[in-house]
């Protein structure tokens, strides 16, 4: 059974405590959607006191605990996403696909790491994507403009003869994301720590869940999967050691929905607007695209939460 919430809003909860327990105060098949966004075990200081600097195999063996719960509370049909290092998604992806059906292993780009010696140049993060069963039950992926020059507008791949077949709302999604900032400007960071993309939440919760859908966060961090379950009208329910970061951001969610307004309108278009004015400006014609013609698109800012 779940203690009291410390913090209710009008689609979430979220618990103060060890996720292995509030896990295993759920019933199974509650969460459409099961995101994790672990402490990565390196060694890095949280607010809660948390070791954070386990052997590996005390880390894969605590990842694996709270990871049977996540699968145990995921619906038939629903989604799992884990998000880590490769190093630990190998192993804890092996465990998972003894339980759950794969789906992708996403490649997040993220090009502000520092260089180890001695050793490739670390620029990515690993998302695995699950599913309960054979099909997922909630499957909607956004779609992306076309990638243009950001000083002409021109095409940074030739579509050639495709032009006239491209869909309207955009590019496919595919499984290397390319477009997910790391959270840097002053105006959306919230903690010293690295935190989630208000992006990159937005993608995974509006691809594999529905308004009124159920989405479950173990590690609540500065709030970003709460957050975006909020604005877009999803159930969540979350917990974290020390809950004061994801409490003094829900406070201030306004700027947050200010900012994903802003990232609505630069998705599920074939051309951002800023795209066509230069695109208008240098020559470069838009008659061979099915370009749709909606309502106006939001205004393009430089997107770094």
């Amino acid at each position: 059974m779940l203690p009291i919430p410390i913090l209710q809003t009008s689609y979430g909860k979220l618990y103060q405590g060890d996720c292995l327990e509030m896990l295993k105060g759920l019933p199974d098949g509650t969460a459409d959607l099961a995101f994790a966004d672990p402490p990565f075990n390196l060694n890095k200081s949280y607010s809660s006191k948390m070791d954070d600097n386990l052997s590996d195999a005390a880390y894969i063996e605590w990842c694996r605990a709270w990871v049977a719960e996540l699968v145990r509370v995921v619906k038939p049909g629903g989604s799992l996403f884990l998000y880590n290092l490769p190093k630990w998604n190998l192993p804890l992806g092996a465990f998972l696909m003894e339980r759950l059906t794969f789906r992708h292993w996403i490649t997040v780009d993220m090009k502000y790491c520092l260089p180890i010696p001695k050793r490739l140049y670390p620029s990515n993060y690993s998302l695995l994507y699950f599913i309960k069963g054979s099909t997922p039950a909630i499957f909607h992926p956004d779609r992306l403009p076309i990638e243009c020059c950001r000083h002409c507008g021109g095409e940074q791949r030739d579509y050639g003869g495709y032009k006239d077949k491209m869909n309207p709302k955009g590019v496919n999604l595919t499984d290397v994301w390319t477009d997910i900032p790391p959270v840097r400007h002053l105006k959306y960071k919230r903690r010293s720590a690295n935190e989630l993309s208000l992006k990159l939440m937005d993608r995974i919760v509006s691809l594999a869940t529905d308004p009124g859908s159920t989405v479950i966060d173990p590690f609540g961090g500065s709030g970003t999967t709460y957050v975006a379950a909020e604005l877009l009208e999803r159930k969540w329910i979350g917990m974290e050691l020390d809950c004061s970061a994801v409490i003094s951001r829900m406070e201030t969610i306004e700027t947050d929905r200010e900012y994903l307004e802003k990232i609505s309108g630069l998705k599920n278009r074939l051309f951002t607007q800023r795209a066509l004015s230069l695109r208008s400006a240098h020559g470069f014609a838009t008659g061979k695209y099915r370009v749709e013609q909606g309502k106006p698109q939001a205004k393009e800012i430089e997107l770094f939460a």
